[in-house]
């Protein structure tokens, strides 16, 4: 009885029950293609740069409190995938996951037009194969902390934890 005690509490905290068999995912940090005037001008802007990491990190705490990934710590092979472009680089990010052990990497790119128009695309692959699982994608108004933030939450609540969509099992 006092073990039940325990299992409640952690339910009512709302601690997720972390499967053994939940896909192992590789979460990358996010990139920013930035095809704005102002970026051609001005170049990379720090508030940017910081917003990229703070969507990958958000990301990788919200599938990690779902329990239904396995978020493994990319430390390991995250200056080697930051010497790359993710979405250009022939499938580079499987290579870097599967070093992790990962049954799935998930890399994130921003896509810049004009400090109000952005749009933010999330792409899984199976690390197995070296195939797409999914990609979903976010527009947004707004180049702001608040609306960045809110294009991860739209995607997390709306694709990849949604009953029925964007839990791909490995092959």
């Amino acid at each position: 009885m006092r073990n039940a005690g325990w299992l409640i509490a952690l339910l009512l905290l709302g601690a997720p029950a972390q499967a053994e068999d939940a896909p192992k995912v590789a979460v990358f940090d996010f990139e920013l293609l930035d095809t704005s005037l102002q970026g051609e001008i001005e170049g990379a802007r720090a508030d940017e740069q910081a917003r990229l990491m703070r969507s990958g990190d958000q990301l990788r705490k919200g599938l990690a409190a779902s329990g239904k990934y396995q978020v493994l710590d990319i430390a390991p092979i995250n200056s080697a995938a930051h010497a790359k472009n993710l979405q250009a680089c022939g499938g580079c990010d499987v290579q870097l996951a599967q070093q992790l052990g990962a049954d799935i990497a998930i890399t994130g790119q921003v896509q810049k037009v004009s400090n109000l128009i952005l749009n933010m695309n999330v792409y899984l692959r199976n690390t197995r194969t070296g195939h797409l699982v999914t990609a979903m994608s976010a527009d947004f108004r707004g180049n702001t902390d608040d609306s960045w933030a809110r294009a991860v939450n739209f995607l997390l609540r709306n694709r990849l934890l949604a009953p029925d969509y964007g839990r791909p099992q490995p092959q």
